[in-house]
């Protein structure tokens, strides 16, 4: 076992108490959201996520909160990886798997996923039950009562990961997801789709408060210069257009990967 690998408790002849190698540095916590957008919050490390996700190493790098990197969308076989601006997470078909769950700025964009998810769940299990022959018994996608949302909560295991919930089994039902449809004729996009959705939107909603946020500065620095021309007033605004450059470059990037 590598020094930075937490123990694998399935592994045959393990016995609780007998390691004494401390837990890796790469051990976090995880929020997990299932399809239906139930959370659970679990202990993991490097090896366990690429385990469970089929990723290598190097893609989870630009998760890594120690390591500087761009805003980044990797799409693999299995699964994708998101790093927007306070967005860290990966997406496979059946769950979301989110870093910094915790964090005051990622809190309103978890509420938002499982709000989503739970729309969807809805949907496809309306469909399920009635097919198409009366549309209008359809929720709106986009009009659930936000009370409705599901809160992520803690569970006892620190080493393994919930069991995936998996709404579809069988291929006729995963087809018959594939044509999902509203009630206004809108094909219904899939899990991994809307959770991708969610994590672009936040994203630009970040940046762009942060672009209003500095408008409001700016403005005022840039009046004080123009009735004052002093090294405070200079230092003033050219911290403001620093700031500018640096979130103008932020903002192409998401730009692009949108």
């Amino acid at each position: 076992m590598r020094p930075d690998e937490e123990p694998d408790l399935t592994r045959p002849g393990f016995v609780p108490g007998l390691s004494h190698r401390k837990k890796g540095l790469g051990v976090r916590a995880w929020l997990v959201l299932d399809q239906t957008g139930q959370g659970q919050v679990v202990e993991a490390g490097k090896h366990s996520i690429m385990r469970r996700t089929g990723l290598p190493a190097r893609d989870l790098r630009i998760l890594d909160p120690l390591l500087s990197y761009p805003s980044t969308v990797l799409g693999r076989e299995k699964a994708i990886v998101i790093n927007l601006e306070h967005i860290k997470a990966i997406i496979t078909a059946q769950e979301v798997l989110l870093l910094n769950s915790k964090d005051p700025s990622v809190t309103p964009f978890v509420d938002d996923l499982q709000r989503r998810f739970l729309r969807l769940f809805q949907a496809t299990k309306l469909q399920e039950t009635r097919g198409n022959a009366d549309d209008s018994e359809w929720p709106n996608l986009y009009t659930i009562d936000e009370s409705e949302s599901i809160d992520g909560s803690p569970i006892d295991d620190s080493c393994g990961f919930p069991p995936r919930r998996e709404i579809n089994e069988e291929t006729g039902k995963l087809e018959e997801k594939e044509d999902l449809k509203n009630k206004d004729g809108v094909k219904v996009l899939p899990f991994e789709f809307i959770a991708l959705e969610a994590c672009l939107e936040a994203a630009c909603s970040s940046l762009d408060r942060e672009a209003r946020t500095l408008e409001l500065e700016a403005h005022p620095a840039l009046d004080k210069l123009t009735s004052k021309i002093s090294t405070l007033n200079l230092e003033r605004v050219r911290q403001i257009k620093s700031r500018l450059v640096a979130l103008t470059g932020r903002v192409q990037k998401v730009s692009i990967l949108s």
